[in-house]
């Protein structure tokens, strides 16, 4: 399982999730919208989630119905 950050990070991108992460495996570029979550890279141990401002990082399973997509839109960032 991973974490997935969501619609609440579109337009504030704090990055304090970033600072706690363990294993660096949330990015962004400059014109990217959002943080990103590499669910290839995530340990799942949740130190980010505590951290961001806007409550935009869930578990995978915990993630609400409406913001599902960010899944995948999070593991495409990495496909690039």
């Amino acid at each position: 399982m991973t974490y997935v950050i969501a619609e609440p990070c579109i337009g504030v991108k704090d990055g304090a999730c970033v600072d706690v992460c363990p294993v660096d495996c949330i990015h962004t570029t400059d014109e990217a919208p959002i943080y990103y979550i590499d669910p290839d890279e995530c340990i799942d141990c949740g130190a980010c989630e505590p951290e961001c401002p806007v409550t935009a990082i869930f578990a995978e399973d915990a993630l609400p119905e409406q913001w599902t997509n960010f899944t995948q839109i999070n593991a495409d960032f990495f496909k690039k």
